[in-house]
């Protein structure tokens, strides 16, 4: 099986044993090698954290080809399956197919595709405009039959609820489910009872997005588990502490303090396979060279 293959099956094997998944989210290699040494099963790539990585807000400014480019990295340094935001697929059945391949094509395991009309913003911000109910069902049809793997998971999401309000967000998700997705994502809700009643009325399984300070009320783990989701993600619990970790860092070095050292550079550079690149440095060289150069000094 190609890498992608192997990835998107090692996601299906973990759903199919019906144990919620929590999926941490990773900006960049250093995040996705952190999430994995924590021994989280799988990885979520954050839209926002990539856009914002590139100096954007969540405003839909980041293309296609730049949000599987860092997935490509994620999936590199992790080796972990990922689920990756595409956004509204990056405009029609057309550009939705092609999506789907090029993120098939990095290694990600699953994506997930949203109903908002494009440019898309962050699913926790006012004011969202979406796109028809056909034009959504027609990008689910044209990403399921998009995917060589069918262990590629497509995941999608409505953001009606703000919009529109609960009930077409959850008509949204059952036609979702009807035109071929794999992993239903109901965006903000607003209230524990419809925490609750996502996972009763959608149609197949269910994600749930946990954005503390967002539009959805703070839900435990495990009572997300009890509630019967597959998959929680959460999207910004890195970022939020690199923001803050920053700050404090930053402010100390203006006031010309330094936090007490806790690692080195060789601590640091174990944790991305320093020994194994060490072992390469003199494993593909002749030992009768090496003989002979120290006869020669």
């Amino acid at each position: 099986m190609t890498p992608a293959a192997t990835h998107a099956a090692t996601l299906r094997a973990l759903l199919a044993k019906g144990e919620m998944l929590v999926a941490p989210g990773a900006i960049d290699g250093i995040t996705a090698r952190m999430v994995a040494a924590a021994g989280f099963p799988a990885v979520y790539m954050t839209g926002a954290g990539t856009s914002m990585a590139l100096g954007y807000p969540d405003y839909g400014l980041i293309t296609m080809t730049e949000m599987v480019a860092n997935a490509r990295r994620i999936v590199d340094a992790s080796d972990l399956p990922l689920i990756s935001d595409a956004d509204t697929g990056y405009g029609n059945e057309l550009n939705v197919w092609r999506t789907v391949q090029e993120f098939e094509r990095a290694g990600v395991a699953a994506i997930h595709i949203e109903d908002q009309a494009f440019p898309k913003k962050c699913g926790h911000l006012d004011d969202k405009e979406l796109a028809s109910r056909e034009d959504f069902a027609a990008k689910i049809r044209a990403a399921a039959a998009a995917r060589t793997s069918p262990d590629f998971v497509i995941v999608a999401r409505t953001d009606a609820r703000g919009p529109a309000g609960f009930e077409e967000a959850i008509a949204r998700g059952n036609l979702a489910r009807a035109a071929g997705a794999d992993l239903i994502f109901v965006e903000a809700p607003q209230t524990m009872d419809e925490v609750r009643e996502i996972p009763r009325r959608i149609e197949g399984p269910c994600l749930l997005n946990m954005v503390r300070g967002g539009k959805s009320p703070d839900v435990p783990i495990a009572d997300a588990r009890a509630l019967g989701y597959a998959v929680s993600i959460v999207p910004g619990l890195l970022l939020r502490g690199i923001f803050e970790a920053c700050d404090t860092l930053l402010r100390d070095l203006a006031e010309e303090r330094f936090p007490p050292n806790r690692s080195s550079p060789g601590a640091l550079f174990a944790k991305f396979d320093a020994a194994e690149w060490d072992r390469r440095r003199t494993a593909f060289r002749d030992p009768a060279d090496a003989g002979a150069r120290a006869a020669a000094e």
